[in-house]
């Protein structure tokens, strides 16, 4: 006899309705996730977009949210997504952002595959929490879980490709970030 059960938490909003223009930023475009890659994500809800400011900087970003219900996959760290794609991992480093609603818990890592060079900024969340760690991540979900009957939790992503400037690609992305998380996390259940 199953005593446990955890619930689905679905998103306050679609992420796709989530808004092309904000703070500067506009769509410059969406990637569609394959029914292939959809089979292993397993994500509830996913958001990956292009997005351009009146500069011209581009950064991507990707969102997979997981309700946390029977049918929803875990999160797969990029530590295994990103090499296993063909990208070659330079550097990484967990470390804080500070913003004005918080610090947030991320990973800055620099990977290359072929001559190009891409910044990514991401983080796990659960709940109101950011995390920068699989560790972490687990620990948390199994809190949750067991206070709340949670396990929803989302894998939040930005990168930006860059070319020898890896500084500028760090405040394009933290810039993003500073733009657009707290609209965001209105998607997103605390």
């Amino acid at each position: 006899m199953n005593l446990h059960r955890d619930l689905t938490v679905p998103t306050a909003a679609q992420l796709a309705t989530f808004p092309v223009n904000l703070n500067g930023w506009r769509v410059e475009g969406e990637f569609a996730i394959s029914d292939e890659v959809q089979k292993v994500l397993r994500a509830t809800d996913v958001l990956s977009r292009a997005y351009i400011d009146p500069q011209g900087k581009r950064v991507a970003v990707y969102v997979g949210y997981h309700a946390g219900g029977k049918d929803s996959g875990e999160i797969h760290s990029p530590k295994h997504c990103l090499p296993g794609s063909g990208w070659l991992e330079m550097s990484s480093v967990r470390r804080q952002l500070d913003l004005p609603q918080g610090k947030l818990n991320l990973v800055q890592a620099i990977y290359r595959k072929g001559e190009s060079s891409e910044m990514f900024l991401y983080w796990f969340q659960v709940r109101d929490k950011s995390i920068s760690d699989e560790f972490s991540l687990k620990v948390a979900e199994i809190v949750n879980s067991v206070l709340y009957q949670r396990r929803d939790a989302s894998f939040i992503r930005v990168s930006v490709p860059f070319e020898g400037d890896e500084r500028q690609a760090q405040r394009t992305a933290e810039r993003f970030i500073t733009d657009v998380l707290p609209t965001l996390r209105q998607f997103l259940p605390g």
